[in-house]
């Protein structure tokens, strides 16, 4: 496609130049522009990269002056100023909120009530929102609640400890006090049998004698490497998938510098060959989860696992290629170094190899923070956005593994003053920015990072609250125990959090909103929703289905229909299927919808995170409920019932995302979080007081979507045991019995 508007204009038919014109407006910052040196000159520029025509036969320094912010770009550009305007504030949470006294009541006196409002206030920047009145004189302790982050101290709850042990003669590998000795490890199989990593005995020339039908959903490659067709094709399918997952990479160098150099050179052990195999691994990966054939297939429901096997998965031979070039470029400090290992910790994620990509995230972090600190000019520099969304990247990695592992941070967010936000301000291809366009992907990744940042500073502030001794019986079953990471928190500061978390959601763009209650729901801006569609329909993209000549992104009619339940042919009108279209559904066995970009899972992601954050800022009511009951207020009862229904239906579980789990980024701590509902869901149908608050708190509609969410959760955990025998086959086998399942 002609990038000079002088050439769009020499067509004559009124219905080309109207399609120039919309053009024009659609392409808006990548609009045409010449290079300083034509542009001083007065000539007209062929805007050739890295550089032009002129400046090579001149050997001249080529620069292209960055486009300016369009309409289109407001979005992003309202976001980034909200941010700003928020960071300072957000910060002050944690040293403000003030903890009352082991002897007042949870609200604490009233000079400490209003002061909290006036927190409130200075924080939020839409109209404010008061605190609920205490129900009574007297709520609770404080050290009646109990906070922890991770599944594993959850599980060393005196209540937890007590269903665990009466358990355990079904589950034979059931060690309750390593539990409690080892931690995570017990759970993830830190110390596998020898033999069951990734196979290692592959090799470029192997797969040329290799017949397509023994890889299935793979490219057989030459011995001089993958021809023109297949990079660019693989190229593509990286491009269209992960790198809007996590934009790490520039599409535009990649396709113009570093795949024309490996077709025209070969491939070398320098890092842009070591990258170039990472992609296309990656993007095996990703044409394995759209059109692989799945790793096993359960009472006739294929596996969400796709393409390979378990010690083969999809792209090892690219892999590979790219682990022996790896040990050359170790030492460097670059930007690419950073890239090598961000992607080498994806493509283990993919693999469902928890340490091992652990290992490389740090190695990533590691490296990260050596680029800013050895090169600081770097973030003044064309290439300082690429650095900055890699380092949030590493960062939300880092944070994940934190959280749930309990494992150490390396000291990146430290920098996060220093490296700022991402403004996506780069040059974009044609493709790329149609396609950020299409997927708003900058907008997910921005709200991803600010989610982070709330995520953080609300674990910090749940994780100081100084902890008090317990008033119980030592002698009752459940009575309270304060293990490590355990503390104690206020009823007071818990409201404060969710009304943070509110205000979040409040202020994403109108094409990433979705009505609280409806997990799986489009977007509320339905005009701008996406497009989907049945697989099989012979398309080459990677999921079938572009935008429709009607709409820039949005769902087909009769894929809204279908994800209604056929609402059209119900006598329902067009008004009424509009009204509530569907994104995910919880009925496993219907051919799963297929999305552009594999935008079902950027919405999932969110919206989980958002549901999980949730989740765990009320669970302190959930231990005060389950050791306490005798002790619990309406409002207890209340954040009880709030824990319950922000576990329901996780969008990442449903379908269709839960139908390509190889996308689904830190694919662990989904796991182990959706293990530890399923646990607390059995209790609420077993503990007397939270039986009372199911029935009468969470509403009309409660039973039944517990029911399906119960359904959804057993299925990720079977599905996944056989591939993740370290983290799913444990969370399985303990499952399995609680809910008195056969294998």
């Amino acid at each position: 496609m002609s990038a000079d508007p002088a050439g769009q204009a020499s067509y004559t038919s009124p219905s080309a130049l109207a399609s120039s014109s919309s053009l024009r407006k659609e392409r808006g910052a990548i609009a045409a522009q010449a290079c300083d040196t034509c542009r001083s000159r007065k000539q007209r520029c062929d805007e050739k990269r890295p550089k032009c025509s002129t400046c090579q036969k001149f050997r001249l320094e080529c620069n292209y002056r960055e486009p300016q912010p369009t309409k289109k770009d407001r979005t992003l550009v309202e976001i980034l100023n909200r941010i700003k305007s928020l960071e300072g504030k957000i910060d002050s949470l944690g040293m403000r909120v003030e903890y009352p006294s082991s002897t007042t009541t949870a609200y604490g006196p009233p000079h400490q009530h209003e002061s909290t409002l006036a927190l409130t206030s200075s924080i939020l920047t839409t109209p404010p929102f008061h605190l609920p009145e205490p129900s009574s004189p007297t709520s609770g302790g404080d050290e009646n609640y109990r906070y922890v982050s991770s599944v594993h101290q959850m599980l060393a709850w005196p209540a937890m400890q007590q269903l665990l042990a009466a358990v355990q003669p079904k589950v034979p590998n059931l060690d309750l006090s390593s539990i409690e000795r080892d931690g995570p490890a017990a759970m993830l199989g830190l110390h596998p049998p020898a033999g069951q990593g990734l196979l290692v005995n592959t090799s470029l020339a192997s797969l040329a004698t290799l017949p397509a039908a023994s890889m299935p959903a793979s490219t057989p490659l030459s011995i001089s490497g993958p021809n023109w067709d297949t990079m660019m094709r693989l190229s593509k399918a990286y491009f269209d998938t992960f790198n809007l997952f996590f934009p790490i990479l520039d599409r535009q160098s990649f396709e113009s510098d570093i795949v024309p150099s490996a077709f025209n050179q070969g491939f070398s052990h320098n890092m842009a060959s070591t990258i170039a195999f990472l992609v296309f691994a990656l993007a095996e990966v990703a044409l394995a989860a759209s059109d692989g054939l799945p790793v096993h297939v359960h009472n006739g429901r294929s596996s969400g696992v796709k393409g390979g096997s378990k010690n083969e998965p999809p792209g090892l031979d690219y892999f590979n290629e790219a682990r022996k070039r790896m040990g050359f470029n170790l030492t460097e400090c670059s930007l690419e170094n950073v890239q090598i290992f961000a992607l080498t910790s994806i493509y283990y994620g993919t693999c469902f190899h928890t340490m091992d990509f652990w290992r490389m995230t740090t190695f990533a972090s590691l490296a990260c923070q050596a680029l800013v600190a050895s090169n600081p000019s770097e973030l003044s520099s064309p290439r300082a956005d690429l650095i900055r969304r890699i380092f949030w990247h590493c960062s939300i990695m880092e944070t994940s593994m934190n959280l749930e592992l309990g494992l150490s941070l390396t000291g990146l967010d430290k920098l996060e003053s220093v490296v700022g936000l991402p403004d996506f301000s780069a040059s974009y291809s044609d493709v790329d920015y149609m396609n950020n366009q299409e997927s708003h992907c900058q907008e997910y990744f921005i709200s991803q990072i600010v989610l982070r940042r709330l995520v953080v500073n609300f674990h910090g502030v749940l994780s100081q609250t100084p902890a008090f001794p317990s008033s119980g019986p030592a002698t009752t079953p459940f009575s309270p125990t304060t293990t490590s990471g355990e503390t104690a928190v206020s009823q007071h500061t818990m409201h404060q959090l969710t009304l943070q978390l509110d205000q979040w959601r409040g202020m994403l763009p109108a094409q990433l909103r979705w009505q609280e209650d409806s997990p799986g729901a489009f977007p509320n801006a339905i005009s701008e929703t996406y497009t989907g569609s049945g697989g099989g329909d012979g398309d080459d993209s990677l999921y079938p289905s572009g935008p429709s000549s009607s709409t820039s992104s949005g769902i087909s009619t009769s894929a809204q229909q279908q994800q209604v339940g056929g609402a059209s042919s119900s006598g329902l009108d067009a008004t009424a299927v509009s009204a509530a279209p569907l994104m995910f559904t919880t009925d496993l066995d219907a051919p799963p919808v297929r999305y552009s970009f594999g935008l079902d899972v950027q919405v999932a992601l969110l919206r989980t995170r958002y549901y999980y954050t949730k989740y765990l800022v009320h669970r302190p009511f959930m231990y005060k409920a389950l050791h306490f009951p005798d002790s619990v207020t309406h409002d207890d009862a209340l954040g009880v019932a709030e824990c319950l229904k922000a576990s329901l239906k996780w969008p990442v579980a449903m379908s269709p995302t839960c139908t390509h789990k190889r996308l689904v980024p830190c694919n662990f701590f989904f796991t182990r979080n959706l293990f530890g509902v399923l646990v607390l869901l059995h209790l609420s149908t077993t503990v007397p007081i939270l039986m009372r608050i199911r029935s009468t708190l969470c509403g009309e509609r409660f039973e039944m979507d517990a029911g399906e969410t119960v359904g959804l959760y057993l299925d990720w955990l079977r599905d996944l045991h056989a591939m993740d025998d370290g983290t799913a086959g444990w969370h399985w086998d303990v499952v399995r019995a609680i809910y008195g399942l056969e294998d």
